[in-house]
């Protein structure tokens, strides 16, 4: 089956590509048969692709506006065509005039388009500000080549690769970029992991040396939903703990505009207070979340997570201990 799509892909390239092609041509290009080359033309036509037949030794063209933009060339592809430019004064002989000029505006079209996708992944980061970390001399100036990167990347859906510094250790990663969320001095990145084939969020300032694959990829939206489940359609499941916090009236306008990943279940209480259910991510994440809200925010479930914010208490309290 995936066969059969790069085919009928290649053909549309073709025909867009040469008006006119002949089954014959088609079948020794895509290296089948011409029988075949009728079939695809039937399923194609079946797809509303406006391609025809023009008649006895005229081959195939497009019959309306349609076409496709397949120049967004891998590496391997534009160092090909570009490496024509070496032979040119040997093949000029054999070529039309304006076949040079053609080349020329070809080159400098891909080389355009690869330039501007820099450009803007460059701008388009510089209008970030992200905190540096404690030992680095930089003073955040300089835009974070693994956010160009990513830029890059998820505009035009390739997988990326590097390492990545986590707590525990350094290690490899192979992903394909979905999502970058803004925190308080830090983007997060949420991305399918190849290597532990499941949806992962990733501090941006830990990931380095990333560099684009040539792979491609497409967002599995089934994945997608599942990892941001509502904490309502997450209840009572075991893959993820659900809290249960109630904040005070003083804080509720506060809380009712915090923007979170998992959608929460808020009950407003005849006091004035909130109830506030959600999915817990990381801890430690979600103990210096809730930290900022002090005494106006209480842990109701589970209790396994008050016993850590006392413990979390317990010790900030001895830091500031003066007898």
């Amino acid at each position: 089956m995936t066969d059969r799509l790069i085919r009928l892909m290649r053909i549309i390239t073709l025909v867009q590509a040469k008006p006119g092609i002949l089954a014959r041509e088609l079948a020794e290009r895509c290296e089948t048969t011409e029988r075949t080359i009728y079939r695809d033309m039937e399923a194609l036509s079946a797809m509303h692709i406006p391609i025809a037949n023009m008649g006895h030794g005229r081959g195939y063209m497009f019959i309306s506006h349609f076409a496709m933009y397949p120049l967004n060339w891998s590496d391997e592809e534009a160092q090909a065509f570009m490496q024509l430019a070496e032979v040119m004064d040997d093949i000029r002989p054999l070529l039309k005039p304006a076949f040079e000029s053609a080349y020329e505006k070809v080159v400098a079209s891909s080389l355009k388009h690869s330039t501007d996708q820099v450009e803007w992944s460059e701008q388009i980061s510089g209008m970030f500000r992200e905190g540096t970390n404690v030992w680095d001399d930089q003073q955040g100036d300089e835009p974070n080549s693994s956010l160009i990167t990513l830029l890059q990347a998820g505009i035009s859906q390739n997988s990326v690769e590097g390492s990545y510094q986590s707590q525990e250790e350094k290690e490899i990663i192979r992903m394909d970029p979905y999502f970058l969320i803004p925190r308080e001095y830090q983007f997060d990145l949420v991305a399918y992991c190849h290597l532990s084939e499941r949806i992962r969020t990733f501090e941006v300032n830990r990931l380095q040396d990333l560099r684009m694959m040539p792979r491609t990829f497409r967002k599995n939206d089934y994945l997608i939903q599942s990892y941001f489940r509502t904490a309502r359609t997450m209840k009572g499941s075991s893959e993820g703990a659900v809290v249960k916090i109630r904040f005070s009236s003083l804080v509720v306008e506060h809380v009712m505009q915090e923007r979170l990943l998992a959608a929460p279940i808020v009950t407003i209480e005849p006091e004035g207070t909130l109830l506030f259910e959600t999915v817990l991510g990381d801890v430690d994440q979600f103990l210096s979340w809730i930290s900022k809200y002090g005494p106006e925010a209480e842990i109701l479930e589970p209790k396994h997570y008050r016993i850590l914010m006392k413990e979390h208490l317990r010790r900030w309290h001895q830091v500031y201990d003066d007898s």
